[in-house]
């Protein structure tokens, strides 16, 4: 009798675990975070340190645009050893060029992730708690296609972005 109950249990376990009701939800992150006051802050900020490197770059480009016209100006009137040092010069400047938009590039990103960080934590801290508050099973998101969400139900899911805009205090 006790196996008989076992056996019965485990054939009606997948019915509950069919009945139960998921709520799915759905919000574009990137939509919330143009929203965000932060964002116009840093991306201010960043704005200023791309000018930075770009002014930089300007400056090298320039120093290298010389240096290239007075040697071909003059490379006719020089001794030999005297336009390889300079060919030389150049060659090094051209290098220094581009190690320096490469170090550029890298720092401007990892000061955009840096920057960026505590907003994308206080957003999926928001969405966590509207879904634990709401009982949300998943939200997805839409901004992100890259995770692969081809289709969606306007009908058989909620937009959350009203409600996690309400719990970061946006309008």
């Amino acid at each position: 009798m006790f196996k008989k109950l076992i056996v019965l249990a485990i054939c009606l376990l997948p019915l509950a675990v069919f009945a139960q009701t998921f709520k799915f939800g759905n919000i574009n992150t990137a939509e919330l975070i143009e929203l965000m006051p932060e964002k116009a802050t840093i991306t201010k900020e960043l704005e200023a340190l791309n000018k930075q490197y770009e002014d930089d770059l300007t400056r090298l480009y320039g120093e290298y645009e010389k240096k290239v016209a007075d040697f071909v100006a003059s490379r006719d009137s020089l001794p030999v050893t005297i336009q390889e040092r300079r060919a030389q010069e150049i060659g090094d400047l051209e290098q220094r060029i581009q190690s320096f938009r490469q170090v550029a590039a890298q720092d401007f990103q990892k000061k955009q992730q840096e920057k960026f960080a505590p907003i994308f934590e206080k957003v999926s801290k928001a969405i966590k708690d509207v879904g634990d508050e709401n009982g949300f099973t998943y939200i997805f998101d839409l901004s992100n296609q890259a995770a692969g969400i081809v289709y969606y139900s306007e009908t058989n899911t909620v937009d959350v972005l009203p409600l996690v805009k309400t719990k970061l205090g946006l309008k």
